[in-house]
């Protein structure tokens, strides 16, 4: 089911979506979804050299036990580097991954990873020239995969990783902003499914 086909306060509220931090506004879009307007200067990252520390950005998220499958339609409408639309799944601070397609620093498009266990790391994926893109994270207990799609049907892995969270975690979207003075970020659809998937490394 798609928690975004016609979002309303109310609706997001009856699917336990919740803001933390909240964007400077959001409004929904014709074609279903909604359109998210980020503040200036907003990420999630810890620089492994220690010079920058962001946990600010927009994030639409719920919680989530157990396995899951959470997939997403995502269109960022970059205006400046490292603006991106994400996956993001979290425990803390310290402890979350996102899977985001971003506007890279050396003139791409790409499906990037980032895992924080403490610092961040960073991991550019496939380049994509298309606009809009299907991103997709599993979990099978504390392993999980990040896949994008072309189609929401065949997905290609990015990568499969540990992280030891809790039994419940929040998932959900972020749009950020991390260089520059702000960017319209739409998310057209969000599924989140509580099943386990049988190839983490395939997606299904």
């Amino acid at each position: 089911m798609n928690l975004l086909e016609n979002p309303t306060l109310e609706s997001l509220i009856a699917d336990q979506l919740v803001w933390s931090p909240p964007p400077l506004r959001w409004e929904a879009l014709e074609e279903g979804g909604m359109r998210v307007h980020v503040p200036e200067k907003v990420d999630y990252f810890q620089d492994p050299g220690g010079q920058i520390s962001k946990d600010d950005a927009p994030y639409l998220s719920l919680p989530v036990s157990g396995d899951f499958v959470v997939q997403a339609r995502v269109r960022p409408n970059w205006q400046t580097v490292w603006d991106a639309a994400a996956i993001m799944v979290r425990h803390d601070a310290r402890s979350w991954a996102k899977l985001c397609f971003e506007s890279t620093d050396i003139g791409t498009k790409a499906a990037v990873s980032v895992v924080m266990r403490g610092a961040s790391d960073d991991a550019n994926g496939a380049d994509l020239d298309i606009s809009e893109v299907w991103l997709q994270v599993c979990r099978i207990g504390q392993v999980f995969g990040m896949h994008y799609s072309l189609d929401g049907q065949s997905w290609r892995m990015v990568r499969v990783f540990r992280l030891d969270v809790p039994e419940e975690v929040r998932v959900g979207l972020v749009a950020q902003c991390p260089a520059g003075p702000g960017a319209a970020i739409d998310w057209l659809s969000l599924s989140v499914e509580q099943r386990t998937v049988a190839n983490i490394r395939a997606g299904k």
